[in-house]
């Protein structure tokens, strides 16, 4: 997932700031997944559940990455592919509801555990965060896929 968007922040970094953002969002979002998974360079303590203060943080994160990207960045890609381009259109249209499928995992993660993990939640939460990880690793295929779209077939994308 890194090495993903590291590609992407220097294909495309520098020439929109809204997704220059937004990959930073990523970015962060990453970093965290990576701490609570225990994944290189972090190490996690056997199969305990990191801190609620680490997990609420992790959620945080994750809430503003989504927000980003259907309130801000999607709009801005569909909107330049309605006005620049039919089969644009037709793969925002067919990549969005692919997209909203990692939107509900997430939401179902970030309202098991953003609060309070009970003890129940805690066998599943190693499981539950493996599969968030994948939900997002597709997402992140599927945005990087408009993303690319947006800047080769319209070239037009202003800086704003």
């Amino acid at each position: 997932m890194l090495t993903r968007l590291e590609k992407t922040q220097a294909q495309y970094g520098g020439a929109n700031k809204v997704i220059d953002s937004w990959l930073e969002e990523r970015q962060e979002w990453l970093v965290r997944y990576c701490q609570l998974a225990g994944l290189p360079p972090f190490e996690k303590n056997s199969s305990a559940i990191p801190a609620q203060t680490e997990v609420q943080a992790f959620c945080q994160v994750m809430m503003d990455y989504l927000s980003a990207g259907h309130f801000e960045v999607y709009d801005q890609v569909v909107s330049k592919c309605e006005v620049n381009g039919g089969a644009s259109l037709e793969l925002a249209q067919k990549l969005t509801p692919k997209i909203s499928a990692s939107t509900d995992t997430a939401l179902n993660f970030n309202d098991k555990y953003a609060e309070k993990v009970n003890e129940e939640d805690c066998a599943n939460f190693d499981q539950d965060l493996s599969n968030l990880g994948q939900a997002m690793e597709e997402r992140f295929e599927f945005e990087d896929e408009l993303i690319h779209t947006l800047f080769h077939k319209h070239s037009a994308v202003e800086t704003a």
